[in-house]
């Protein structure tokens, strides 16, 4: 097989990398990919969001499986081009993405499958948004209702948080479009769960768990990122309740949207806050989340393409795990997730097989920043103790000038369980 890996962040990096372990593909390309998945993939110099020149690639190429990474193309309809295109492709119709582009569209599904997740208000009108904030009072989750790379979310604990939140998404324009709604959300108590799964119409196949460290700095300080690092397994969470997250989320998920004649075909991402009522939906994406796919993938034992081929030919594969544990870091320019320089110079890069680039170039044989998340290490070992002293063991040879990464990845586990 051919595979053609559309994105170039550390989630393609990471699924290029586990398609070259497997014994059926014998060529991975990734458009546009970055300069450090060379070992595993061959870049090609076309944009994510020129559909037509991946359709024309893919063609002339003989493209045997196509895998969609990032959410933006999904919603832009990229699926629903390749399909029309007679191309085999995986990831869901812009459709069915919509449960990730806009949350005030997942909150109103959820509401009418009975999924369970906090209350909500939604609208573009900023004196309707402080008069329920009034009402509410904090702490509240204030959300821009469209895609804002995981940095459109504010917990906020005061009033006067909340007011500023809701001041940058719709006075501000902070988020462009966006940002043309906001979503007041209910503060859930509990703690975060990453759990994703391969679906294909109503047949959903869960993968282990993951957490992800949404804050910038230690001790969860600072503003969201995309993510700072995760880890898998979660041992504060039992496996009856990770089948109780299938039951109630994902399953009605997959049923509800088939339901409303969007069926998803790709991968279900839920993150969940698991409170004394039971798991709580906080979002669903329509993708690999990224960092969780860094350190849940490197767990399958599966061969990924099998899996794909198999499920897309309405086949329901058995996962292979590996019971061993994976915690990953990422090491992001300094200032992320605000403003922040590209071209700096990356160096002391420690070697590590579980090693996935992100926004990064090369110039003469040197990595360079070219984005906000650089790199993320992972190691793999029998406990998340072991894992984490070996990611932070290679962690420390890494030139942090012009980088930086949390020192905390993973304590939670570690602190309660190990």
């Amino acid at each position: 097989m051919k595979v053609l890996i559309i994105g170039g962040g550390g989630r393609e990096h990471t699924l290029a990398w586990k398609f070259a372990q497997s014994t059926t593909v014998e060529h991975i390309y990734a458009a546009p990919g970055n300069a450090g998945m060379s070992k595993v993939a061959e870049s090609i110099n076309v944009k994510e969001s020129d559909h037509r020149g991946l359709i024309t690639f893919a063609k002339e190429n003989q493209i045997d499986l196509t895998v969609v990474g990032p959410e933006a193309p999904l919603l832009e309809g990229i699926v629903n081009d390749f399909q029309e295109a007679g191309l085999t492709v995986f990831g869901p119709t812009k459709e069915a993405a919509l449960i990730e582009g806009s949350k005030s569209f997942a909150k109103s599904f959820m509401h009418r499958h009975a999924i369970p997740t906090g209350s909500y208000f939604v609208t573009s009108d900023y004196d309707e948004a402080i008069g329920h904030l009034e009402k509410e009072g904090a702490p509240i989750v204030i959300k821009a209702d469209g895609l804002a790379a995981g940095k459109g979310v504010t917990v906020a604990f005061t009033k006067s948080e909340a007011i500023d939140a809701i001041k940058a998404i719709l006075k501000d324009d902070k988020f462009g479009q966006a940002g043309a709604e906001v979503v007041l959300e209910q503060f859930l108590e509990g703690e975060e769960l990453s759990l994703m799964a391969f679906v294909h119409e109503e047949t959903v196949i869960p993968m282990v768990a993951a957490q992800d460290h949404k804050r910038a700095f230690d001790g969860d300080e600072g503003p969201n990122t995309g993510g700072m690092g995760a880890y898998s397994p979660v041992p504060q969470f039992s496996q009856a309740d990770i089948n109780r997250a299938v039951t109630d989320v994902l399953q009605p998920a997959a049923t509800g949207l088939m339901k409303e004649g969007r069926p998803f075909t790709g991968i279900l991402y839920a993150g969940l806050m698991m409170t004394e009522k039971g798991p709580q939906v906080i979002e669903f994406n329509a993708r690999f989340g990224d960092p969780e796919a860094q350190v849940v993938l490197p767990r399958l034992e599966s061969d990924l393409a099998t899996v794909i081929i198999d499920l897309l030919h309405r086949g329901k594969p058995e996962l292979i795990w590996s019971e061993e544990a994976v915690l990953g870091v990422v090491a992001a320019a300094k200032g992320y997730p605000g403003p922040y320089a590209k071209g700096q110079l990356i160096q002391a890069v420690p070697r590590a097989e579980l090693l996935f680039f992100a926004g990064v170039k090369k110039e003469a044989d040197n990595y360079q920043t070219a984005g906000g998340r650089v790199l993320l290490l992972a190691e793999k070992s029998s406990s998340l103790k072991n894992a984490k002293e070996a990611v932070y063991d290679k962690l420390q040879h890494l030139d942090t000038t012009n980088l930086f990464y949390r020192t905390d990845i993973g304590d939670k586990a570690i602190t309660r369980f190990e």
